[in-house]
């Protein structure tokens, strides 16, 4: 086990630096002068230009920023907005807010998913099996921003429900609409995993000879069924989270959540190569050590399993 973990950390090490590297020339290579659109449609002093490409480095071979933006991030430095802002003390204002909507919507997806898969798997072929399958089917064919508009105007602006923007990011009970909306399309895709994998290990032997036991109904859908149902499921969830993050950027936008989303919209739109550069970084270290996780949490769920 203890190798098995060390050799995937030296792993990360080139996938780590392939991808900064890659969207750090995406970023540096789009058209256009960033610190030259700080001006809008007003004349810019080109003094003053030169002053600020020279302050944040842009005046540089790009493989010399790439290189200073490395170490400087080595010593957890991530550079400065064009507002003069830190970028981490950005990003410590907003990953907090996304991780608790990602939060929320994890939960959401584990509950409502596993749950309706399971009940529906049990009932393979049955009027309940199918009409799981059509409801996640609807779900999967709405865009998330449709969900989120459709949601915002039913329940907010029509039935008063709940506010259609989030006043306080820390309270979970404003952040539930909006990491539902984020939730649902993971949700309808866990739900039909775990309805398949639950159908088919349904006919399995290890099924047949527990039954032939007699062990009680609980324990073998519990511990036998679900144990071995649940590892796609897994695989599944730990790539998600990414895509909550990732996903956040519309939801975020569309209930004013101010999260690393909106973060990474605004930065976008101002071209601050840094903090998006950070970000991506930030999301690339998330989404590695939970892929890590995951793979280690196989062996929790089937003994069988051995890392070498």
């Amino acid at each position: 086990m203890g190798r098995y973990v060390a050799r995937r950390l030296l792993q990360m090490i080139p996938v780590f630096i392939g991808t900064t590297l890659i969207i750090f020339l995406m970023v540096h290579i789009l058209p256009g002068d960033p610190i030259r659109a700080m001006w809008g449609d007003k004349a810019a002093d080109p003094a003053q230009v030169a002053s600020l490409r020279h302050e944040f480095g842009l005046d540089q071979p790009l493989w010399k920023q790439y290189v200073d933006y490395m170490g400087n991030l080595f010593q957890g430095d991530f550079g400065k907005t064009f507002g003069g802002r830190e970028v981490i003390d950005e990003m410590s204002e907003s990953f907090p807010v996304t991780l608790r909507l990602t939060a929320v919507a994890m939960l959401i997806e584990i509950i409502v998913g596993i749950g309706l898969g399971a009940w529906a798997g049990l009932r393979a072929g049955k009027a309940a099996d199918t009409g799981v399958l059509i409801f996640t089917l609807i779900v999967i064919s709405i865009p998330v921003f449709v969900l989120g508009f459709l949601a915002r105007f039913v329940l907010a602006d029509q039935l008063g429900w709940v506010a259609p923007n989030v006043q306080d990011s820390t309270d979970y009970a404003q952040l539930f609409l909006p990491g539902f909306v984020l939730a649902m399309l993971s949700m309808a895709y866990v739900a039909r995993l775990t309805r398949t994998t639950f159908a088919e290990n349904l006919r399995a032997d290890y099924m047949r000879t527990a039954m032939a036991k007699g062990l009680p109904r609980r324990r073998i859908v519990g511990v036998h069924l679900l144990r071995n149902s649940l590892i796609p499921v897994v695989t599944f969830l730990g790539t998600d989270i990414g895509g909550f993050i990732g996903g956040a950027v519309v939801t975020e936008g569309i209930f004013n959540v101010q999260g690393v989303g909106n973060l990474l919209f605004k930065a976008l739109q101002q071209r601050e190569g840094s903090t998006i550069v950070g970000v991506v970084t930030v999301f690339v270290l998330v989404i590695l050590v939970i892929n890590l996780l995951v793979d280690l949490l196989y062996a929790v769920l089937d003994p069988r399993i051995r890392y070498a």
